[in-house]
């Protein structure tokens, strides 16, 4: 009697200790709702029904593994890893190849990048990446689409696309390389290659204006850009900036007196209301629009939680005020005004000592499984995986758990 007794106490003991942290389970799945005990039929069912009980393992769960290199057992998984993907050691290309590379159920998967140029996998071999970049005559718009009129060469169109030959109205200019419209381009005015005088031969230019091309034809006034000629008198030239609230990007056009006339992401003036809580902030700045004058762009950032502009504009939180990056394995935050850094999912500061970073990598460490100090069972070598240590169902031995 006594040493059924001590047998009981000696499995509940182990059972609440398992289930004392997260635990990844191996086999038989818990239960998704625990087993009732009432009901018309409460008097003939077993106390014990539905019950498992669940003890430490050192198995790896299904797509996880321990390779060569690991540092804890069952580290790897299989199914992501760009390192080890699908075996140990066995690594997906890098992205130099033109290419972005994830690990995706084993297999290694290949996304063309753009990086402002197109790229193309025209030969299916994942080895060598995205290997053709469009825009040229053998590849214009797609593997193998060629330009074959000498006079449509493939070039990049207005509208940033490459294509054989120009659209619409704009003509192909071999020294220039692009397509323009004769009808307005100052340095393709009327044929390829005739460029504007902004003197016209020496002559006098009222205010903000120069001389350029209208129509096919050299010699005629025109606006610098952002400026108008609200007034309709040539005799003091583009009087109006298109940067004045009372005229933003077209005359007569009145911002709100909540917003402020501003420049977007193309240099063009806009009328500009930031949502409240935010400023608008300078991102880039020195486009010369016409001589003396230059152009910020910008757009509208929370100077309490934005890390490209913490407290103030442009102050990016990529570098601490002392020179120091960001910690190891951690991203840069802002919180109210002030830069600081977040761990990154998975990892842990545990030491306090922002000098190693984010060093604790609770995904894996049995030591601190799922954060600091939560150890698994180091004597029964159990495993800990996405942070939880690993359990599955005890063996038995006539019924009695050992």
């Amino acid at each position: 009697m006594r040493t059924s007794i001590t047998i009981a106490l000696a499995t509940l003991a182990l059972f609440i200790g398992c289930a004392a942290q997260e635990e990844v389970y191996l086999g038989v799945a818990p239960p998704a709702d625990p087993p009732s005990f009432t009901g018309d039929d409460a008097a003939t069912l077993s106390p014990e029904a539905g019950l498992m009980s669940y003890c430490p393992s050192s198995t790896c769960p299904p797509g996880f593994t321990t390779c060569p290199n690991s540092r804890f057992p069952c580290d790897i998984n299989l199914r992501t890893d760009l390192s080890n993907c699908g075996a140990c050691g066995a690594a997906c290309p890098t992205r130099d190849l033109g290419a972005d590379f994830a690990c995706v159920e084993g297999s290694c998967v290949m996304t063309c990048t753009t990086d402002g140029i197109p790229k193309l996998d025209c030969d299916g071999i994942i080895d060598n990446g995205c290997e053709v970049t469009l825009g040229t005559n053998d590849n214009c718009t797609g593997c193998g689409e060629k330009c074959e009129d000498p006079e449509k060469p493939c070039t990049r169109r207005r509208d940033g696309k490459p294509g054989c030959g120009c659209g619409g109205s704009d003509v192909y200019c071999p020294l220039s390389g692009a397509c323009v419209d004769l009808r307005d381009n100052d340095q393709n005015c009327g044929a390829c290659g005739n460029q504007c005088d902004p003197r016209n031969g020496g002559e006098s230019t009222p205010p903000n204006a120069y001389y350029g091309c209208i129509n096919g034809e050299c010699g005629r006034l025109k606006c610098f850009p952002t400026w108008a000629d609200c007034d309709g008198d040539p005799s003091n030239g583009c009087e109006t900036d298109l940067f004045d609230p009372n005229n933003c990007a077209g005359c007569g056009t009145v911002c709100d007196s909540t917003e402020g006339c501003q420049a977007d992401e193309f240099y063009q003036p806009r009328c500009v209301m930031c949502p409240e809580g935010e400023t608008y902030c300078p991102t880039s700045c020195g486009i010369v629009v016409k001589p003396g004058r230059s152009v910020c762009t910008g757009e509208c950032r929370n100077l309490a939680t934005d890390p490209q502009s913490c407290g103030a504009c442009g102050f990016s939180c990529g570098l601490k005020p002392d020179g120091v990056r960001p910690v190891d394995y951690a991203s840069p935050v802002c919180s109210f005004g002030s830069c600081d850094f977040a761990c990154d999912q998975g990892r842990a500061d545990c030491n306090g000592n922002q000098s190693d970073g984010c060093e604790v990598d609770t995904n894996s460490d049995p030591r601190n499984c799922g954060g600091c100090r939560i150890e698994c069972n180091a004597v029964a070598g159990q495993a800990c995986v996405g942070g939880r240590c690993v359990v599955e169902p005890c063996e038995t031995n006539g019924g009695i758990t050992r």
